[in-house]
């Protein structure tokens, strides 16, 4: 489980492109100074199991294509900075939301607005996941936890402090980049619930 406070700006060091997947060497000095073989690191939101720590504070990871197909991760290449984040510990302060670095989907940069001590950045929302977002709700951007400020029937909006502006990558994703979206899990397992007690209710 991860909180989408964004820890450090890791940058991808190598990438093998492999039949059904792809390993990733990332280099993140924060993260991976108590990092071991097997603990979770969420790489712009999506959760990968560390396979080897390296010198330079660097780590490997696989993804495999599954990932690929659901994620951004395909389009990251040798240079690209992520947002990185350890597993939470269970002492932590939870200092974002209930994120587990399971992707719904992708959305697009669909505008910037600057003001003078923030930017609202509208993204487009895929239909299927449009139910769980609601205005002042919870939503994972690229791992980020962020509040939903502005919602329409096929985007929504987040507006950007300083420090999300500098220390992450949506500070500077340009208008049409692809972004990691996950919904708050508590509102899918309300639907589930409420979608038991109908068919309960009215069986076959």
């Amino acid at each position: 489980m991860f909180t989408g406070i964004v820890e450090e700006l890791g940058e991808v060091v190598g990438k093998d492109e492999l039949a059904d997947s792809a390993r990733f060497v990332i280099r993140g000095p924060v993260v991976t100074a108590d990092a071991r073989h097997g603990d979770s690191i969420a790489v712009n939101g999506v959760c990968l199991t560390v396979v080897e720590v390296m010198a330079d504070g660097q780590f490997s990871a696989d993804v495999m294509a599954e990932t690929l197909n659901r994620s951004s991760l395909a389009a990251v290449g040798v240079g690209s900075a992520v947002n990185l984040e350890r597993a939470a510990a269970v002492n932590s302060r939870l200092g974002g939301h209930i994120v587990q670095g399971h992707v719904d989907g992708t959305g697009t940069v669909v505008s910037r607005t600057p003001s003078e001590h923030w930017e609202v950045v509208r993204i487009a929302l895929p239909p299927e996941l449009s139910r769980y977002v609601v205005e002042k709700g919870s939503i994972t951007v690229d791992g980020i936890s962020l509040t939903v400020s502005g919602l329409g029937g096929d985007w929504f909006e987040v507006s950007l402090i300083p420090t999300t502006l500098a220390l992450t990558t949506l500070g500077r994703a340009p208008v049409g980049a692809p972004v990691n979206l996950e919904v708050d899990v508590i509102a899918k397992y309300v639907e589930r619930l409420l979608s038991s007690r109908v068919t309960d209710r009215h069986p076959g």
